[in-house]
């Protein structure tokens, strides 16, 4: 068949795009479907007067495995293989790259010569041959002190401390059961302050809305987004749609979607698709444990992009994101690594939980993460819609492969390096979670999560101290310890509204009526500072109908307490179990509810 020429016109288009994002030619025809990558191939082939391979057809020989490890071929491209006589073919889907091909290459290796491959060939080979190892690194790649994976094996010592503060408690519930339940009150109470405090504080500090937004980066970098996904059958046509959406240049956009080998669900519902060539898969092999992280670690070597980006399947981003965040970049300085956007619900009226659930998102999103950045705290960053400097990403490891909220404690690693994590006012929407049910098990991996990553980093408290400093050791403190401990302690300030109905507690004999009162008034306190905090996030968002329902928020955290002790059973019997959200439930309110419109107030 013959091939097909570009013609004057196409050509002038394609190298404007080519000038104007920074991307090869070659790249620009492909994403513009103007030729296939085959096509290109062959014209750089006979450009180079290079020899074509094909892993269909000229295996690859293994002896020469060992020559460049598989990182540095995946970063360059290139894959030695095979010999011809004294010669060894470096395979190359860059060819105007070689020099650094070659210079990356042993000084004894003798005589090398350029040949060109696809890099869905080179790709597929290093996968093939190096996957189990690679896969094998990304499950241990953050240093071990800094990691949870050693959180399921009981030292003797861990043991005694265990048992002997459970049976303390023990004890003293059957000795003097109205001792231990005045002690739960005040330690609950005292926790419930210091959220409250940390919550005001927010708000105060939060007031003005993060800077950034609204401008086009002077150059488009490469920009690779993740998209993890598993068993997410139901999501994967309407996720390719919402992706399609993003305005970013096309030549410049690396859209993996990282599937688990064993997820043949997604890997067939993503067969009756055809991907554009700006989107591809990335398997994961298989391993001991089956997590988001550890999918992401590994994926992200395969990856193109200076900058990374994390969506989930049911995300769908503003159009301009992309665009916003290399905007942002491109103006803030270097120790800024990673930027947090807005997540929002496309399905906010579908029940009370939907609504609860939005309400409780505009808080964290709209009030506390903006407030915490503005009081220099460290942000636990979301697990989605966040973007990073790659260098800087790979610099603190990337992600614990064992901890299931990989991001919070990534925001913890990136704040002790000295980066910076910033908000920006861009907005991805996606689908409240709003089955009681499936709410508590996605809650309880969540708490579970804060629990693993406070006692990783509290290990050596001192040393976190030294890397903090300590006004971030104090909000670390105040951000993790009454996120667990409030939910945890929930059932003994249920006990505040007996009170109102005229019971006297047991606490009630160690204090006096005053203090009493005075207790009484701050549990009254803390609601009314949760009320209001919850009413200016609404007020900052596009759903401004859900005012009504900030009161009934009192009656929706009470689940939140059947997680925690959810969690707490599964940080002692299985602390990386990841318990799978599933998505695909709850369709949009309307048909265009699930395009963000709405900037931050």
């Amino acid at each position: 068949m013959q091939r097909r020429k570009l013609d004057a016109a196409e050509t002038l288009r394609t190298l404007g795009k080519s000038y104007n994002s920074g991307a090869e030619f070659a790249q620009v025809v492909v994403t513009d479907g103007l030729a296939t990558p085959q096509d290109v191939l062959e014209a750089q082939s006979l450009h180079y007067g290079a020899l074509q391979l094909d892993r269909s057809i000229h295996p690859v020989d293994s002896s020469l495995s060992g020559l460049l490890d598989p990182e540095t071929c995946l970063t360059l491209s290139a894959l030695p293989w095979l010999r011809i006589g004294d010669t060894i073919v470096i395979a190359t889907s860059q060819p105007q790259n070689f020099d650094a091909i070659e210079a990356a290459l042993p000084a004894e290796i003798g005589s090398v010569a350029m040949a060109l491959a696809l890099e869905s060939d080179i790709h597929g080979e290093i996968a093939a041959r190096h996957g189990s190892d690679m896969v094998r690194r990304a499950e241990t790649q953050v240093d071990a002190p800094d990691s949870c994976r050693d959180m399921d094996r009981l030292t003797p010592l861990a043991a005694l401390i265990g048992a002997a503060f459970a049976l303390l408690a023990i004890g003293l519930l059957i000795a003097r059961p109205d001792l231990f339940f005045s002690a739960a009150v005040l330690v609950a109470m005292a926790t419930l302050l210091m959220a409250q405090i940390l919550k005001l504080s927010a708000f105060c500090a939060g007031r003005t809305p993060p800077r950034g937004g609204g401008g086009r980066p002077r150059t488009t970098p490469p920009f690779s987004v993740l998209v993890p996904l598993f068993r997410e059958e139901n999501i994967a046509r309407d996720l390719l749609q919402r992706l399609s959406r993003l305005d970013y240049p096309r030549a410049q956009l690396d859209v993996m979607l990282v599937l688990e080998a064993q997820d043949d669900t997604t890997r067939k519902a993503l067969a009756e698709t055809e991907l554009p060539a700006w989107m591809r898969v990335i398997e994961v092999p298989d391993g001991p444990i089956t997590t988001k992280p550890r999918a992401m670690n590994y994926a992200l070597r395969f990856a193109r992009g200076e900058l990374v980006g994390i969506y989930d399947a049911e995300d769908s981003p503003a159009a301009d994101q992309l665009l916003q965040v290399a905007h942002h970049f491109q103006r803030a300085p270097p120790e800024v690594a990673c930027l947090q956007g807005i997540l929002d619900f496309y399905n906010p009226h579908a029940n009370w939980m939907s609504r609860c659930f939005t309400i409780e998102y505009a808080t964290w999103f709209r009030i506390m993460l903006p407030g915490l950045a503005r009081l220099g705290f460290a942000i636990p960053l979301g697990g989605t819609t966040v973007f990073f400097r790659r260098d800087a990403l790979e610099r603190v490891g990337c992600w614990d492969a064992h901890n299931v909220t990989e991001d919070a404690d990534l925001g913890m690693r990136l704040a002790r390096r000295g980066y910076v994590t910033e908000m920006i006012p861009v907005v991805t929407r996606e689908e409240a979670n709003n089955r009681p049910w499936p709410w508590i098990k996605q809650r309880s991996r969540w708490l579970k999560g804060y629990m693993i990553t406070w006692r990783v980093h509290m290990r050596r408290p001192l040393r976190l101290l030294h890397d903090f400093g300590a006004w971030k050791f104090l909000g670390f403190q105040l951000v993790f310890l009454t996120a667990f401990m409030q939910y945890l302690l929930a059932p003994v300030l249920w006990s505040f509204w007996l009170v109102l109905a005229g019971w006297a507690p047991p606490l009630a004999a160690w204090l006096g009526t005053g203090q009493m009162t005075a207790l009484l008034w701050c549990f009254l306190g803390a609601e009314a500072v949760s009320l209001m905090v919850g009413v200016a996030a609404v007020s900052r968002s596009p759903h401004r109908g859900l005012l009504p329902w900030v009161p009934t928020m009192f009656l929706y955290f009470p689940l939140g307490a059947i997680a925690a002790y959810k969690a707490a059973w599964e940080l002692l019997t299985r602390p990386f179990y990841w318990d799978k959200t599933m998505h695909g439930h709850s369709t949009p309110d309307r048909p265009d509810a699930e395009i963000p419109e709405d900037q931050p107030r």
